[in-house]
């Protein structure tokens, strides 16, 4: 993840295993009390990257509790994102004077277990840039990397909106020098005065875990 985010005004803290070290705050531990283990530990660890990330920023420790939607609930003046899957963890927090939101995913880096999945993540048009993509660079998980360009587009979207998108809603083409875009089919939001229609990220597939990032940075304006 730290390699997708080198050139923005961001702080990225990933791990690969769950420390022992990594703690909850008490109102952390009500919402994961009656979790199985590996939630449990999900939601622990990533909150601990967290902690790290903000410390870099000079943000005190503090609870990071689930907000609506399930969105994380940011300390004042922060924007961030957390994601895991099975074997990784990260979160990437920024000044909001410096970062207007910013969505990251991670994946297995392998392609989607279940074809049906596609479908529902992809349109035609979609779909028929994957099999382009796919007879140039067949190693690639086209389809992984583009379902979570759209959980990252969503992560982006959601701060900003306080509004479900559907995958539907927004058409991403993933690019093989490792960048995507992403096209909103509705309304965008508006930001420092301008609707947004497109969201531009970066992906990459490395060490077993495909990665999405999207960072929309403060434009100043004169």
């Amino acid at each position: 993840m730290a390699s997708l985010l080198a050139s923005v005004p961001v702080t990225v803290e990933e791990t690969h295993d769950d420390p022992a070290d990594a703690v909850l705050f008490p109102e952390e531990e009500a919402v994961v009390a009656n979790a199985v283990a590996k939630r449990r530990n999900e939601f622990t660890t990533v909150r601990h990257c967290a902690r790290a990330a903000l410390s870099r920023i000079g943000v005190p420790p503090a609870p990071i509790l689930p907000g609506q939607r399930g969105a994380p609930r940011w300390p004042a003046g922060v924007v961030g994102s957390m994601t895991h899957c099975a074997g990784y963890r990260a979160a990437v927090v920024a000044r909001a004077d410096q970062v207007v939101s910013l969505g990251v995913d991670a994946e297995p880096g392998e392609p989607l277990r279940d074809p049906g999945v596609l479908d529902l993540v992809a349109d035609e048009t979609e779909r028929a840039a994957l099999a382009a993509l796919g007879a140039r660079q067949p190693a690639t998980p086209w389809d992984r990397l583009l379902f979570s360009a759209k959980e990252s587009v969503y992560k982006t979207w959601f701060p900003l909106t306080g509004r479900w998108l559907g995958f539907e809603e927004a058409r991403v083409d993933l690019a093989a020098d490792g960048t995507f875009t992403a096209r909103l089919l509705v309304e965008g939001p508006v930001v420092e005065g301008v609707e947004v229609k497109v969201f531009s990220g970066r992906w990459v597939v490395r060490d077993g875990i495909a990665a999405t990032a999207i960072v929309l940075p403060v434009t100043t304006r004169t």
